[in-house]
């Protein structure tokens, strides 16, 4: 028992020199340190009229490529349910309809992510690496050459990220950075084509209604999103070994 509470008192206090060191790394950045004084208060503001903790460790990004749309949600713990905070706008998307499959066919990818990492230094401003390519990814798309490095990121310009503008990334890169602080190590991104509501449904099969392959990938991601939407709660994201998503 005393060997086990000193192994506990040490990977915590491992933890607390990561964090710090994390912490002291992105705020040595003027960008993060001007977004997070520019922002923060804001954000605690959107929060708390939704009587929401913040800083939060329990956010989610959803985004709809079809109308440029991508929602934050919150909660306050791990059986609550989420809470819609805000809408951004994304400024451009490259590509069509569908998941991303290989490098270099500008697509933006859908499918459940997360962020993998925060780029205080980005050509683009700031930026949030996305964890893509996912297993599924990997077992459907180009075996050697399924492309990488997607983001979340500044301007407004893309071969298959997502641009938010720079003063988006600000804040959203603040919403993510104290999120990751208050110990969200991986925040949630899901990426879906359109809402899989009667509209988004009759256009994907009016639209693609001869791409099967598409289809039936859609129709894997919308139990997903139809659970979400019936409990405001996340299944965790799992796989078969063929690739599908499983819940």
């Amino acid at each position: 028992m005393f060997v086990l509470v000193l192994f506990m008192g040490a990977t915590t206090a491992r933890a607390q020199d990561e964090s710090s060191t994390f912490r002291n790394f992105q705020f040595s950045f003027s960008r993060v340190s001007q977004s997070w004084a520019r922002y923060n208060d804001t954000l605690k503001k959107a929060f708390e009229a939704k009587h929401l903790d913040y800083p939060s460790r329990h956010i989610y990004l959803r985004f709809f490529k079809a109308t440029n749309e991508c929602e934050l949600w919150a909660s306050n713990d791990d059986t609550s349910e989420y809470v819609l905070v805000k809408n951004y706008r994304v400024c451009a998307l490259s590509g069509s309809l569908g998941p991303k499959r290989w490098e270099g066919d500008r697509m933006v990818p859908e499918g459940f992510y997360f962020i993998d990492d925060y780029n205080p230094k980005s050509d683009f401003y700031l930026s949030l690496l996305l964890s893509y390519p996912n297993y599924a990814d990997q077992v459907h798309g180009n075996k050697t050459k399924p492309g990488g490095d997607i983001y979340i990121h500044g301007g407004c310009v893309t071969v298959g990220c997502l641009p938010m503008t720079d003063p988006v990334i600000m804040e959203l890169y603040t919403l993510c950075l104290n999120a990751r602080l208050a110990g969200e190590t991986y925040v949630p991104v899901h990426i879906y084509p359109i809402r899989f509501d009667r509209k988004g449904l009759d256009f994907l099969g009016t639209q693609y209604a001869s791409d099967t392959i598409k289809q039936r990938f859609w129709v894997n991601l919308k139990g997903e999103y139809d659970y979400f939407e019936r409990h405001h709660r996340l299944l965790p994201v799992m796989y078969s070994p063929d690739g599908r998503y499983v819940f």
